[in-house]
């Protein structure tokens, strides 16, 4: 589950400089003297000047365009079992008075580059962990150690056919992973902003997607005052259920050789898709995404092949039943209980790099099972075990699941009363056409934190009357005033996609923590072929529940010619409350 690399864009003007530092080489400098920092738990490894305007990552592309900043590499050592990689890296003449700490994806487990060097060039402070996988010694497809640079394939999912049981048998390892390593990689990180500067940082935030989403929710749950202001991005935040998720849709492909979705099939539901929807959800005729795919009710049986026809032209009755069953969800055979939410209309792509089912059905097992090897060991890749991959059974094996990791992982809880105390602030974003992770868990998860604040809601339905209408709903703008949620129309997983997928998210939460003025909207760009500087189009996006509807007259690609309206009632696929929100 990858990240979001274009967050930190455009991010706030200098509040404060820094002490000049000595530029001889042979002299000791503020950087290198945090060699010697004596912190709990703790072994700086280096800490080093770099003044070249350039990083290397290791096996990566060089990042240019980079200030001065000293470079800041520890171990954070917990418990006797867990090696836990952090780098923080500080800006020597730019910095701006505050602290990020930045997520990642997947199972983690190397530094992610790309989201340090974001943050220095916006003057932050900046910090990332590698959530302790990355000396766990297991495939990064399967249980952990992911990197983010490169070919995600090839690098961040390594080889899929090397499995290994990974973090099975090393609780403390998974406890790093679910939470600690995020938290402690905060306290360390500001403890060196402080030895470096000489004073704290006036204000702390925390910027991620997908894992680092997950690492967004649960500090705002487990550490509330860690930040001032927090961004989580299409967020893994029900982790074991949505990695049940992705088991259970590899098991719906491969129940039989029929069930495949074949090359160039997943682009023509697409079309089929916007076709019948597009327009009918507040967007353009014109876009090639949907708006709000809740009001889009397509059913694959229109692609069914009759008469002379034949596949890839059209779907056979199994394919039917495969694109059925994802966008119906995870269900438990024996009861009927939603264990996820399925996939929205309008997600389906054939561009493997999206990580949606065209991805995922192609590998010789599950993406992401890692978890399942934590629970039943190296026997579950063998097909000859009581539990593999291929016969885990949705209603009796879900519970040896939630009891073991459930409350290590899942970060469900919506008390954010003390989050919420403090003045912290939160603001989510998901992605309509994620292929990865169901766009309505963050809605769900939002909805939550709204049904704390007043009525409560049946199967997600949101009652009539319950949104802004008039003077406003009291629950809704209660829960406003502290959390907000931006839904993006065609992003896919954190990037990418045919929407407006380019957007700064952390300036307007900045501006929210610091001056008061809460987001109403934000603007997305869509550049031709996803690369800057020349843009295709611009497009609000707007504070949940109210959406972008197109005005009737105006540039389509204009995002003056669309309103933030708010929308209808719509329903949500509400997980069943032991698997919620």
């Amino acid at each position: 589950m990858k990240r979001h690399r274009q967050l930190l864009v455009g991010a706030t003007t200098a509040l404060s400089g820094c002490v000049a530092l000595g530029t001889s080489p042979a002299m000791a400098t503020a950087c290198t003297n945090l060699r010697s920092l004596q912190l709990q738990h703790t072994v700086i490894n280096s800490a080093d000047d770099n003044t070249t305007g350039t990083f290397v990552p290791p096996g990566a592309s060089p990042i240019t365009g980079l200030p001065a900043f000293c470079r800041v590499t520890a171990t954070v050592i917990p418990s006797s079992d867990s090696s836990i990689k952090i780098e923080v890296w500080l800006p020597e003449t730019t910095w701006n008075g505050r602290f990020l700490g930045t997520g990642g994806g997947g199972f983690q487990g190397t530094i992610t580059y790309n989201e340090l060097a974001i943050g220095i060039q916006g003057g932050f402070a900046a910090t990332n962990s590698d959530l302790g996988t990355g000396s766990s010694g297991c495939n990064p497809l399967f249980c952990g150690s992911a990197g983010n640079m490169g070919n995600p394939l090839a690098i961040e999912f390594g080889d899929p056919t090397a499995p290994s049981t990974g973090l099975f048998g090393h609780p403390e390892r998974i406890k790093d992973f679910g939470y600690r390593a995020i938290h402690l990689m905060t306290e360390r990180g500001k403890e060196i902003v402080s030895a470096f500067y000489g004073h704290r940082s006036q204000r702390a935030y925390f910027a991620g997607c997908s894992t680092g989403g997950q690492n967004a929710l649960m500090e705002a749950q487990r550490f509330p005052n860690d930040y001032d202001g927090i961004l989580a991005g299409a967020a893994a935040f029900n982790r074991t259920h949505l990695h049940m998720a992705g088991l259970y849709g590899w098991q719906n492909t491969h129940a039989s050789p029929g069930r495949f979705i074949q090359a160039g099939q997943m682009t023509l539901i697409n079309q089929a898709v916007l076709k019948q929807c597009v327009g009918q959800d507040g967007g353009a005729k014109t876009d090639q995404f949907l708006t709000d795919p809740r009001d889009c009710h397509f059913d694959p049986k229109v692609l069914l092949c009759t008469g002379g026809n034949a596949p890839p032209a059209c779907l056979t009755s199994d394919q039917v039943t495969t694109m059925q069953r994802y966008y119906a969800g995870t269900i438990d055979p024996v009861n009927g209980q939603l264990v996820n939410p399925g996939s929205e209309r309008g997600n389906e792509t054939d561009d493997i790099l999206a990580l949606g089912l065209a991805f995922q059905e192609r590998l010789p097992e599950p993406a992401f099972d890692g978890l399942f090897y934590w629970v039943f060991g190296p026997s579950f890749g063998y097909p000859a075990s009581p539990t593999n991959f291929a016969n885990f059974d949705f209603h009796r094996d879900i519970d040896k699941v939630d009891d073991q990791l459930a409350a290590v992982l899942n970060a469900t809880s919506t008390d954010l009363g003390e989050f919420r105390g403090h003045g912290g602030k939160l603001l989510m974003y998901h992605g309509w056409a994620d292929p990865l992770i169901p766009s309505q868990s963050s809605i769900n998860y939002f909805l939550a934190l709204v049904g704390n604040e007043g009525p409560g809601f049946q199967q997600g339905l949101q009652p009539v009357g319950f949104f802004d209408h008039g003077n406003g709903n009291p629950a809704l703008r209660r829960t406003q005033s502290y959390a907000r949620l931006f839904m993006v129309p065609g992003l896919y997983h954190c990037s990418g996609g045919p929407g407006p997928n380019t957007f700064d998210a952390l300036t307007p939460l900045v501006k929210w923590v610091e001056a008061g003025v809460a987001p109403e909207t934000i603007l997305a760009t869509k550049f031709v072929a996803d690369t800057p500087p020349a843009v295709q189009m611009t497009r609000p996006l707007c504070v949940f529940p109210k959406v972008a509807k197109y005005n009737g007259s105006g540039d389509t690609n204009n995002a003056a010619s669309f309103t933030c309206v708010t929308d209808e009632n719509d329903f949500n696929q509400k997980p069943a409350p032991k698997y919620g929100p």
